[in-house]
């Protein structure tokens, strides 16, 4: 037979689930492309320190959040590059667009779906370009959009951006949407935490720091004043749904139809070699 048969010695068992928090992180075996797009982020983030905002009469869109773009703008590339390996570097200016697209509008001094799911496309390129492997997925997921969370909300709250295309209390959230989608498969099959809990505030403060979803809820929270059920519509209603992976599939579903296949967020994404548009073959 041509086909390949396993080794004598193979020790088969039955797969389970390792990684339940955050923090477990530490048992997923690191690549060398996860740390450094940490530490690229580690800089987007002493910029903004780098970068306090001005005094300006208007209280929203504070103007230093173009001297803080502009730095980006002038060294993506520099930045990609030391990701990308140097025999990959002609991939570094289409791979850097993407990086320049995931942080907002320096005209507009907004932040919205369409930029997160630029940076989504610049963590996919990568996954094209070969510099992350399928193995990185969890960490994609849980340390590097993770961290690139984090230095967007320090964005959001240092230079008070507007939201991109906000549909206001009947979006899911102002400035995010992936975390949600990837945070709600985090908790499938949790033996405690059900969707009812994210909207207890005792539940969010003692674990958000573990999950992706509780985490987003808390900055909702910090952010906006009021009863959750009048800022938050439709988030009040998602917590209840009685699983986690009904509110899963919900949240795929719902990003399709707001985000994907909306024009005002599509007509910014970028199209180029990595990421052609090119129509589908009937077959």
């Amino acid at each position: 037979s041509s086909e390949e048969a396993p080794p004598a010695t193979q020790n088969f068992i039955i797969p389970k689930k390792e990684i339940h928090t955050v923090p477990d992180m530490g048992k997923w075996k690191r690549s060398q492309a996860i740390e450094k797009l940490v530490a690229l982020l580690n800089t987007l983030d002493r910029w903004i320190d780098e970068t306090p905002p001005v005094d300006q009469p208007s209280r929203f869109g504070n103007k230093a959040y173009r001297t803080w773009y502009a730095k980006l703008d002038e060294e993506a590339e520099n930045l990609v590059a030391t990701v990308v390996p140097t025999h990959l570097a002609a991939a570094v200016p289409e791979v850097a667009v993407y990086l320049k697209e995931s942080v907002g509008n320096s005209t507009r001094i907004d932040y919205g779906t369409g930029h997160e799911a630029a940076f989504a496309a610049f963590l996919c390129c990568l996954c094209k370009i070969g510099v992350l492997r399928v193995d990185d997925q969890i960490a994609i997921v849980f340390k590097v959009f993770n961290r690139y969370l984090e230095v967007m909300r320090k964005l959001q709250k240092t230079y008070r951006m507007e939201p991109a295309g906000s549909q206001g209390v009947w979006g899911l959230d102002d400035f995010q949407f992936l975390p949600f989608i990837w945070g709600s498969s985090q908790l499938i099959d949790h033996p405690y935490l059900e969707p009812r809990h994210f909207v207890d505030e005792k539940a969010v403060n003692e674990n958000h720091k573990d999950y992706m979803f509780l985490e987003c809820i808390l900055f909702i929270t910090e952010m906006k004043t009021g009863p959750f059920a009048e800022h938050s519509n439709q988030l009040w209603n998602i917590s209840a749904v009685p699983s986690w992976s009904k509110v899963n599939q919900g949240l795929i579903r719902m990003y399709k139809a707001e985000c994907l296949e909306k024009f005002p967020v599509i007509q910014h994404f970028k199209f180029g070699s990595l990421l052609p548009i090119h129509p589908v073959t009937s077959g």
